[in-house]
This record gives structure tokens, C-alpha cells and sequence, in this order.
């Protein structure tokens, strides 16, 4: 990996990790189109980047996270039960998981099932009645963890995953998405922490993939910062049927590629 491609991983990265359009599928295919050697800092990169995302969380809200009194020790509370299904689930199927990261395939059938399923999701959760993250429960956290799991196959997106998951316990659109924002920032500390502990004799040993990665995790932040302030804005205005036809356009033009005989697996 060089900078330039470090850099467009990157951006993707920012771009895509709070969309529901699915940060890792988009980095799969990415990775494929730069013709990426999925060594193993490459690897490691596309998951310690997240980091850089999740700052861009805590810095948007930081009321939320900085800010210290009962109604931050429910929501710490809410946030660590909602975890616990990624962080198990994520342990022991670690191995399935990272071969399913390898799949274009599996990217395009799951952006395009993905995508028809955000066409009516807005008309299936029409009373809300969550309006504030403290009136939730600590079960409907622990639900909301368990639709997460789902966003371990690429392309599903873990955005999407929570917030329909958040919209199913009825949360409202907006709250189901805040709640999605800051359900990212243990679960990606998690991965990210996991997989720089497995790694760290690689980033010590060359100063090169320490350059890169710190290089990844400012321009991930950067572009996070303005992806999530845009997702707000569009789903407040039009929930989330854009995503879905952009979704379905994405999965269908990327299974017409492998279909035709283009070889997007790297």
C-alpha cells in the first residue's frame, strides 16, 4: 500500500462508515479497483482507521460522551449492553468473518438486498414512541446490539443494521441514527484495539505503516466529521430511500461486473 491508496481508503472510510451503505463492502471493492495486496498490514489498516471515525463521534457529540452526570452513567450503561453481542459473536467467528471480508460476491448480493429493504423501511416503523436515547431501555439497548451482529457480513452495513434495528424498538428515525453513531464508538474501539494488539510487532517494526496509519486516521476523521453532518441532514429530508436506490444501482453494477468476467476479488 502506498500513500495515495492509504489516502482513498481512507476517504472511503470517512465517507461510508456512519451511511447505511456499508464502510466495509465499499473498502472491499475499493481495494479490488486499486488492486490492493491484502497483506497483513493492509488488512489491518482498513480496520485501525475506524478509529479516526470514531473521534469524529466524540467530537460531534461531546456533550454526550465528556459531559458527566446520572443520565451519562445510563447511557455508558446502555451503551455497554449494546456491545456485548458484537464483541462476543465478533470473538468466536472471528475467522468466517475475515474470509467473508474477501468476497465482492457477497458485497453485491448484500448492497443490493440491503438497498431493497431501505426502499420501505420508513413506511414499516410510523409511531415511534423513543424520543430521547435516556427513555430507552436497557433491553431495547441489548436488541439493538443483536440487529449489529447482522452488519458482520460485508455490505450489510452496521449503520442501517442499528438504526432499523433502533426504529424496530421504537426509537424515532433520528434518535435510532444518534444512537447507531455512538453504538460505533465501543464497538470500533473494540476491533481496532483487537487488531492493533495483534498487529503491533508489524507497526513497530516498520515506521512507513506507522506514517501510513496515522496518515488514515486523519483523513478518516476529517471526512467522518462531514459525512455524519450530511446523513443527518438527508434523513431527516428523505429518510431513507436515496440510500436504498444507491444501494441497489452499487450491488447490481458490481454483480455485472463479476458476472461479465471482471476480476474484482484481490
Amino acid at each position: 500500500m502506498d500513500f495515495w491508496q492509504a489516502i482513498i481508503i481512507a476517504i472511503v472510510e470517512g465517507l461510508t462508515e456512519f451511511l447505511p451503505v456499508s464502510s466495509t463492502g465499499h473498502m472491499v471493492i475499493t481495494s479490488a479497483l486499486l488492486k490492493l495486496n491484502k497483506d497483513e498490514f493492509t488488512k489491518l489498516f482498513e480496520v485501525c482507521i475506524q478509529l479516526g471515525a470514531i473521534l469524529a463521534v466524540v467530537v460531534l457529540y461531546w456533550r454526550k460522551f465528556l459531559v458527566f452526570d446520572k443520565n451519562r452513567v445510563s447511557f455508558y450503561v446502555k451503551l455497554i449492553v449494546a456491545v456485548l453481542p458484537a464483541l462476543i459473536i465478533g470473538y468466536l467467528f472471528a475467522d468466517r468473518i475475515d474470509a467473508l471480508l474477501e468476497s465482492p460476491l457477497v458485497v453485491g448480493i448484500t448492497l443490493l438486498l440491503g438497498g431493497i429493504v431501505l426502499l420501505f423501511v420508513d413506511n414499516w416503523f410510523t409511531q415511534p414512541t423513543i424520543e430521547r436515547d435516556e427513555d430507552m431501555s436497557l433491553f431495547k439497548a441489548l436488541r439493538i446490539g443483536f440487529w449489529q451482529c447482522i452488519a458482520m457480513i460485508p455490505g450489510v452495513s452496521r449503520s442501517a443494521a442499528t438504526i432499523i434495528g433502533g426504529m424496530q424498538q421504537k426509537l424515532t428515525r433520528n434518535v435510532a441514527a444518534e444512537f447507531s453513531f455512538f453504538l460505533a464508538v465501543p464497538t470500533m474501539a473494540a476491533a481496532t484495539g483487537y487488531k492493533l494488539l495483534k498487529g503491533r510487532e508489524l507497526l513497530m517494526s516498520n515506521t512507513d505503516n506507522l506514517k501510513l496509519l496515522l496518515v488514515g486516521n486523519i483523513v478518516a476523521f476529517i471526512v467522518a466529521m462531514i459525512a455524519i453532518k450530511f446523513f443527518i441532514n438527508t434523513l431527516k429530508k428523505y429518510g431513507f430511500r436515496v440510500w436504498g436506490y444507491y444501494r441497489i444501482v452499487v450491488g447490481i453494477a458490481i454483480l455485472a461486473a463479476i458476472g461479465m468476467g471482471y476480476k474484482l476479488s484481490v
